[in-house]
């Protein structure tokens, strides 16, 4: 609206139509696809499964609830629909309640435009300000989410029945708007039942007070399988009211893990113009995380959230940024650096049964099985035959994460065919990444028992 109104009658002269929220998500989406823009940029691996299932249960008009493990997007994915709102609405001025000029709910609101009509002031409220959210604790109140009587407004002279002596909670300040429960099986018994009449009937009671005061509020909510269906720790009747239940899922292909870290980490321009990091150790980090999620001896339940994969990068990414600063030289991530994820992963998983400290075997086992996984995708063992037989002759190549690039060239010149199957995954002449590729190929083929290795803290010395 070129010349947004200030009063009531300019707004009615502009012709504006109001519209509840969900016709005015509904309408935005409708559009959106319609010129075929991107729904939920940012958002990888979703596109042939929830949001399908999210544009469907938007265009019914549903609240949703999106059900999923720690760490797929789940919140990102409801901050995303913010942008399904229009820029900006208009509302009374210095409401609580964001009320429709042409048609306000609350009391006071009511009253002004009694006393105001045309003159009544409008203000206009962006879309920004029109999302809430809340992480359900035990401690959560009825009076957080939905209100409680004002004993200052009570003491003032007002009276208990009387409206105006209520202090609104967060969803009431939400109207006409999204309002977003995160976890939602954490709110007691008592706190979801108070939600019962939000979703069905739209109105609310506090106090035993019954206030008709019909909201207008998109209600979308997430929760952890283990919690939701397990625990049976979500009421059968606040289940019902909800009218989408979508599932989301971790990444199903490398691709897709990899393109979610290569956007969520933490991007340092010192670290980014000192390190690159060649494809096949991309992989190796996403590897780690996809045999997690399948491991017996890690809790499935919990998950293995996309934080891990984003936590190893950034790991790795630190490990070799600080080789570089110590011989002041480019880098590249190493398979040397690989035990430094321990520390990035250990916190962020939950063990299936088994004893203290053996954290670290579990995880180096994931390592070892991740780097077997990739070298096999980019070469067979038995292509290094000549390498493999030089070192039976007595070559030794010993290797280490603090070990400057330049002694790698040496050990690389001895390697004789196998310096041309190098050039498969690095092209390059640069010493950093050469000396990347040689880890790796030495650690593949000491996992296809083809090369003995022995660990001396963090050197890594190759025999035959």
């Amino acid at each position: 609206m070129p010349d947004k109104a200030t009063t009531l009658g300019e707004l009615r002269a502009s012709g504006y139509t109001p519209l509840t929220i969900r016709e005015e998500i509904r309408n935005n989406l409708i559009n959106k696809i319609q010129k075929g823009e991107d729904l939920f940029p940012g958002i990888i691996g979703f596109d042939d499964s929830v949001i399908p299932q999210l544009e469907n249960a938007i265009l019914a008009g549903q609240d949703i609830i999106l059900l999923g493990e720690r760490g797929q997007a789940k919140s990102r994915l409801i901050r995303h629909m913010i942008s399904l709102l229009d820029e900006e609405i208009p509302v009374m001025h210095r409401c609580e309640l964001n009320c429709n000029p042409l048609q306000p709910i609350c009391a006071e609101c009511k009253a002004t435009l009694a006393a105001d009509g045309d003159d009544t002031e409008v203000a206009w409220l962006h879309r920004d300000e029109r999302y809430s959210e809340k992480l359900a604790t035990p401690d959560i109140t009825v009076a957080d989410l939905i209100g409680e009587v004002d004993p200052i407004k009570v003491a003032e002279g007002r009276y208990l029945s009387d409206e105006l002596t209520i202090h609104y909670g967060l969803i009431p300040r939400t109207n006409r708007g999204i309002f977003c429960i995160n976890e939602l099986p954490d709110l007691s018994e008592r706190i979801q039942v108070s939600l019962f009449n939000l979703m069905q009937e739209r109105d609310i009671q506090i106090k035993g007070y019954r206030i008709m005061l019909p909201l207008d509020v998109f209600l979308v909510s997430t929760a952890n399988p283990e919690d939701y269906t397990n625990r049976g720790r979500i009421i059968t009747p606040l289940k019902d009211r909800y009218g989408a239940q979508i599932r989301t899922h971790y990444p199903r292909s490398l691709d897709d893990e990899m393109g979610i870290v290569e956007q969520e980490y933490s991007h340092f321009d010192d670290t980014q113009s000192r390190v690159r990091v060649p494809e096949y150790m991309k992989e190796v980090i996403a590897e780690v995380t996809a045999l997690a999620r399948r491991s017996p001896d890690i809790n499935q339940r919990s998950g293995v959230s996309l934080r891990v994969s984003i936590a190893n990068y950034e790991t790795i990414l630190s490990a070799a940024f600080k080789r570089s600063l110590r011989h002041n030289e480019p880098a590249s991530p190493r398979v040397s650096d690989l035990p430094a994820i321990v520390a990035s992963t250990t916190g962020k998983i939950e063990m299936e049964s088994v004893e203290e400290g053996r954290e670290y075997k579990v995880i180096d086992d994931l390592v070892k099985k991740a780097v077997l996984n990739t070298f096999g995708r980019y070469y067979q063992a038995r292509q290094f035959a000549d390498l493999t037989e030089r070192f039976e002759d007595g070559l030794l190549i010993e290797t280490g994460n603090d070990k400057p690039s330049s002694d790698y060239m040496s050990g690389f010149a001895g390697m004789g065919e196998a310096c041309e199957l190098i050039k498969e995954i690095e092209q390059s002449d640069d010493p950093a990444a050469i000396a990347s590729a040689v880890e790796f190929i030495l650690e593949g083929l000491h996992l296809n028992r083809r090369l003995n290795c022995d660990r001396v803290g963090g050197q890594y010395i190759y025999s035959g």
